[in-house]
């Protein structure tokens, strides 16, 4: 499991290392473990870290496709997505992947059921299913958008005071105020987000109204400019609340290493080692994000779990979460 989904290393490869010391470890066999491993053990961990989850104030999603080649009724070159959710500056670190077969709105609000808060996501509109939350625009896309169309101008104009250049420089107004705020409470940073963000949001504001009717709108700053407008109601809520951020660049990190190690074992053969994938990134990465070495924590779970009575009891299972002080040292990160 660490090999894999740390370190990246596919079953097939890791049969053929297997080999080379003489032992014959088939890739089925390494499967069957990690199948029996994720479902049997892993799994009552995810669902008491699902239920920690929902109980936050403020969480990121994403999502990002994968492919799997055995599923009923369609064809291995079909996509579907791993669903990405975690928890915000505050509270317990807690990432969680799910499988799923599509990109619809229905399963984030089916996952999401019973949260209560703000939901820091990307412009897709899937996320509008989801009830009973606020959701957090994402000014990383939008400066990602002005720079695009900066990008797209001839190289003798992308120095020259264009109206790309300027929809850029209001985003990094804004992102340049940020790290004055970094360590501060959160009624700080809404002081500061107050008193020196949301006028550069006004002037932002008033600046996108007067260019959208003198540029194209196919165009890539048209483009640009219609998407600030269309998610303006969410760009602005972090505003609101001195926990949330400017950006989903937490949702973004976290589902890197999945997309990293997608590069190197490509596919899921089934839906099942789909699933067993999503448990396991859940309780490697929140390992990670608790100051958790991989490895030694999953080693000490299977150790300890079989030893174990009353596994279905929840108090039981909060003492082998990654954030539980009945770790032993041995599992941790040492402290700088």
């Amino acid at each position: 499991m660490a090999q894999k989904y740390v370190m990246g290393m596919p079953l097939y490869r890791q049969e053929q290392q297997f080999a080379q010391f003489g032992v014959a470890f088939s890739r089925q066999t390494l499967a069957n473990w990690v199948l029996q491993a994720a479902e049997r053990w892993l799994g009552p961990l995810y669902e008491r870290m699902r239920t920690h989850l929902l109980t936050q104030a403020v969480l990121h999603a994403d999502e990002t496709t994968l492919q799997v080649l055995r599923e009923d009724g369609r064809e291995a070159q079909t996509l579907s997505y791993l669903w990405l959710y975690r928890t915000g500056r505050e509270g317990l670190p807690t990432v969680l992947y799910q499988y799923k077969q599509t990109r619809g709105g229905d399963n984030p609000r089916e996952f999401l059921t019973g949260f209560h808060g703000y939901l820091h996501v990307d412009g897709y509109p899937g996320y509008h299913k989801v009830a009973n939350v606020t959701l957090v625009g994402c000014w990383a896309h939008a400066r990602q958008k002005f720079d695009e169309a900066l990008k797209a101008l001839p190289n003798d104009k992308q120095k020259a005071a264009v109206a790309a250049r300027e929809g850029l420089e209001f985003c990094n107004r804004l992102f340049a105020i940020e790290p004055e705020s970094k360590d501060a409470t959160a009624e700080e940073r809404l002081k500061v987000r107050t008193e020196r963000s949301k006028p550069v949001g006004d002037a932002f504001l008033a600046w996108l109204r007067m260019q959208r009717p003198r540029v194209l709108p196919k165009s890539t700053l048209g483009a640009a400019i219609t998407y600030c407008l269309n998610q303006w109601d969410k760009l602005v809520v972090f505003l609101e609340d001195g926990r949330l951020e400017l950006d989903n660049n937490s949702a973004e990190r976290s589902i890197r290493p999945f997309v990293i190690g997608r590069k190197n074992w490509l596919f899921c053969n089934t839906p099942k080692g789909a699933r067993a994938s999503a448990t396991i990134y859940s309780n490697i990465d929140t390992a990670k994000e608790n100051g958790v070495k991989p490895f030694s924590y999953l080693q000490w779970l299977f150790e300890t779990m079989p030893q174990m009575a009353h596994l279905k009891d929840p108090a039981v299972l909060d003492q082998l979460l990654p954030w539980s002080e009945a770790l032993p040292q041995e599992c941790r990160h040492a402290q700088s």
